[in-house]
């Protein structure tokens, strides 16, 4: 047995040996096939047959394949699974191939490589976020950070140090990250949820990036989209470059880069938007998120929108007032705001759409998308009319002036156009006149011939001619050789031509109907080619205006949220909040928007507080204490959100709200370690807060929780009085700082930004009600063994723990010593259970008769009687 591969195998190996790194799909026929290891490793991520072909080296070779049609369902599995995967395609036709030879192989090449960064069909991406492809490089300590997403051609830039790499991809969460060899950005790609691509330091130079970004925009100079440091172009390039091996030539249809300024937006860091859960839940997934809570947009471009504008929110005065006026001129509105959200629920995604057209990925669904986006665009600016508020005046500008495409393609297509070229019947009745001819003799082939029939009758008198078929001669006349002596003489001889004489009939044909009949076999084929054409033809009157398509997506996007958040102000009571550049932050009747929809589906109210941080009138520290479960988290995190939809140009969840334009947001709250890393709770706590103290400047807004909690008590104290203090007198903030610690509350006498806060709880008959309510003052106690007692501990255990606590206290109040002197004097504790409380004694007619009672409701007679009814009451039960 030869060692030797097939022809066929060699040309396997050697395309995958030629991609290193992916799964290879290798077209046979109607299955992508996979061999070798690939074969065993796609089987055992997509579950299917691990089966066997022929053999190799001696041993049998390993063999699995999908079918073409289902592919991208496969390609979905594999690429969540963090696998690249190679698609080549059959070059050429296989009966071509076999006239070269009985051992020629159909030639094959690679048309694509999928990566998680480089997704454009719609069944591969999530409609309503991004998929971002990220690229960070560095020259000579200068470091930037480039990324893109070729479904909808954003790209974008900015100067990004290395230590605020990971902030930033934590707020774009990019698929994918490209970085040089031997960069070690292992763990922060990890983090950020993002598979690492490395290329050679080729790919990162700056002068070829310069090169190739000006051949991909088609300019002899990047000066005219602003002015690139040598980092940003070597990310910039890097991206170019890898989606040129990425889609092997066929580039992405991209918008001109954008450049970022690092100040233009709030610093949200990866911690603190994980505990915020500003776009997914700390539980996995986005239900449960602030995006989630708020997401009213009907558009997938809308939705894309959102998630941008709270992950970055601005930093810049005059646009978030222009965003606020667009939302208060809605509000004012809300006809016009439900027609406007009416119309844009038919409006398709037209970003995406244009990608795959560009990209050669597109069908006549994607060309009717364009149509319908652009006709509903216009109806959609008529709405909006010579609107005053500058940006709904621009979108609506945007959305206008593209009839001459929507003509065009209105005349050209279906109305509902069929998702892929190949299967044709996309191209309208009438649009194209050989196209129709070719229908109608595809479809009608029968009544074609029966009509040329009737005419060659009428032609030559013969009532008997008829026009037949066989697999040997194809379509010809017949007709009796007595009728056909007038077909043989002179003129008819001319045009019937003489094909076979049999024993009573005899055979004719005429170059008409040898055309038809080669115009009927060809029909389907010859339509499919035709409407092949006219789809090229109509992608590139596309593509040819896609700058104005992309403007008019972006418009579209823009009203979309902002009539959704005109929609949920009205809807949820949201006021606009006053923002401007002052250190303010004056919040009143402020709701938590996750929370209060939370309670809401259970028809439970949220109980809303005030926060006033405003220094110079009201501390800017508030120091927060009072019992778990209270509601102190909750009245940290809503505050930092109200911050953030105030500078995404939101409405707010308030009765009113001044806020100073937050620079930075930090938050530590909650707890969790990092295994992976060798951290416990308590060291990721003091990672966290390290970075705060570090970083937050005079307008930073800093929510801190429990710091110091996961050490020894005095040890917690001291840490969390130390941070406290720098806060105070190095950063400069505005915070709020919840503890158990209530010695600490001392210190707002002896620091004049701080002053005390808690959250209001009440006993009664032993039971601990919260009221969810935040006023001024300092907690008296934790009731953390009430609280014990509601998450359900063992009686014992509760019991046990008040013992120790009361001797614990009175030993404090007394002087008696140190806690551990305090506890060797206490009894052992008991095995046995405490008995259970006395059953509490049932209501009396008095209680029985109040509760049923709504004072509301009663007239001031009937008060007065139900005075002396209750007085009977009580003399008869005396």
């Amino acid at each position: 047995m030869s060692d030797q591969p097939t022809p066929m195998m060699a040309q396997y190996l050697a395309i995958r040996d030629a991609n290193p790194g992916a799964l290879l799909f290798y077209r046979m026929g109607d299955f992508y096939e996979m061999f070798f290891q690939d074969a065993v490793e796609a089987s055992a991520a997509l579950d299917i047959a691990l089966t066997k072909r022929g053999t190799h080296m001696g041993e049998p070779i390993p063999m699995c394949g999908v079918p073409v049609h289902a592919a991208e369902s496969y390609l979905l599995s594999l690429i969540r699974k963090g696998f690249r995967v190679a698609i080549a395609e059959q070059m050429e036709d296989p009966a071509e191939a076999k006239k070269r030879g009985s051992k020629s192989v159909v030639a094959r090449d690679v048309v694509r490589l999928v990566t998680p960064g480089t997704l454009t069909e719609e069944t591969l991406l999530e409609a309503r976020r991004h998929n971002f492809l990220a690229s960070f490089a560095n020259v000579r300590d200068d470091s930037a950070l480039a990324w893109v997403d070729i479904s909808t051609g954003e790209f974008r830039v900015m100067s990004c140090p290395e230590p605020r790499l990971a902030p930033e991809l934590a707020r774009h969460v990019p698929r994918e990250l490209l970085a040089v060899e031997g960069s070690r950005l292992d763990d922060i790609a990890t983090e950020a949820g993002a598979a690492l691509t490395e290329l050679s330091a080729g790919s990162f130079d700056s002068a070829a990036g310069n090169r190739r970004l000006c051949a991909l925009f088609h300019v002899e100079t990047l000066e005219g989209f602003g002015n690139f440091s040598r980092s940003e172009l070597a990310a910039m390039g890097a991206i170019a470059d890898y989606l040129e091996m990425t889609q092997k030539g066929r580039m992405p249809l991209l918008r001109p880069p954008v450049r970022e300024e690092m100040g233009g937006a709030m610093q949200i860091d990866a911690a603190t938007r994980r505990n915020l859960e500003l776009t997914q839940a700390l539980s996995g997934g986005r239900e449960g998120s602030l995006l989630a809570a708020i997401d009213r947009t009907v558009t997938a471009g809308g939705a894309r929108l959102l998630e941008r504008r709270i992950s970055a929110p601005s930093r810049d005065l005059a646009l978030i007032h222009d965003r606020q006026a667009a939302v208060a001129h809605l509000v004012n509105d809300p006809r016009l705001t439900a027609d406007l959200r009416e119309a844009l629920t038919r409006a398709p995604d037209m970003d995406r759409a244009l990608s795959r057209l560009a990209l050669e990925r597109g069908g006549p669904r994607d060309l009717g998308a364009i149509r319908a986006g652009l006709t509903q665009g216009g109806t959609i600016a008529a709405m909006l009319g010579d609107d005053s508020i500058r940006i709904l005046a621009d979108a609506a500008r945007d959305l206008t002036g593209h009839n001459e495409l929507i003509d065009l393609l209105d005349e050209a297509l279906v109305a509902e156009p069929p998702l892929l070229a190949r299967d044709g019947g996309f191209v309208a009745p009438g649009y194209d006149e050989d196209l129709d001819e070719t229908r109608r003799l595809r479809d009608e082939g029968r009544g074609v011939i029966a009509r040329m029939q009737a005419d060659f009758i009428a032609e030559t008198g013969v009532t008997s001619l008829k026009i037949k078929h066989n697999n040997v001669l194809g379509y010809f006349i017949e007709t009796t050789s007595t009728h056909a002596e007038r077909m043989l003489a002179p003129p008819l001889n001319e045009r019937f031509i003489h094909r076979q004489t049999t024993a009573n009939q005899i055979r004719f044909t005429t170059v008409e109907l040898s055309e038809l009949e080669t115009r009927i076999l060809n029909a389907r084929d010859r339509a499919l080619e035709i409407e092949r054409g006219i789809f090229s033809r109509l992608a590139r009157a596309v593509l040819d205006l896609a700058p104005r398509i992309g403007q008019a997506a972006r418009a579209m996007a823009e009203i979309d949220l902002t009539a959704a958040f005109a929609d949920i102000a009205c809807g949820e009571a949201w006021v606009r909040p006053h923002v401007d550049n002052s250190r303010a932050f004056e919040i009143k009747g402020g709701r938590h928007p996750v929370v209060e929809r939370a309670l809401k589906r259970k028809g439970e109210a949220f109980v809303a507080n005030d926060c006033a941080l405003t220094e110079g009138t009201t501390p800017a520290i508030w120091l927060l204490t009072g019992p778990n479960m209270a509601g102190k988290s909750t009245f940290l995190r809503q505050n930092a959100l109200i911050a953030i939809l105030a500078q995404a140009g939101a409405f707010v969840p308030a009765s009113h709200a001044h806020i100073g334009v937050v620079s930075q947001l930090f938050s530590r709250v909650g707890a969790a370690d990092d295994l992976a890393r060798g951290r416990s709770t308590f060291m990721v706590e003091m990672v966290e807060t390290a970075a705060i103290l570090n970083q937050a400047d005079d307008h930073a807004l800093v929510i801190l929780d429990e710091i110091g909690r996961g050490t020894a008590t005095w040890d917690g104290l001291s840490i969390a009085w130390a941070v406290m203090e720098h806060l105070h007198a190095k950063n400069r903030c505005r915070a709020l700082f919840a503890t158990h610690y209530h010695e600490m509350t001392s210190l707002s006498a002896r620091l004049s930004g701080v002053e005390n806060a808690t959250v209001a709880v009440r006993e009664w008959e032993g039971e601990v009600i919260f009221l969810h309510e935040v006023i001024k003052g300092a907690a008296d106690r934790s009731y953390g063994v009430q609280v014990a007692r509601l998450a359900g501990l063992p009686l014992s255990v509760v019991e046990r723990a008040k013992e120790i606590l009361h001797e614990l206290e009175n030993g404090e109040r007394e002087g008696a010593g140190k806690p551990v002197a305090l506890l060797d004097d206490l009894p052992l504790f008991r095995a046995n259970p405490a008995p259970p409380p006395a059953p509490r004694a049932k209501p009396s007619q008095v209680e029985n008769r109040l509760r049923d009672l709504n004072p509301d409701m009663i007239t001031a007679r009937e008060a007065l009687d139900l005075v002396y009814e209750l007085r009977a009451l009580i003399d008869s039960a005396s």
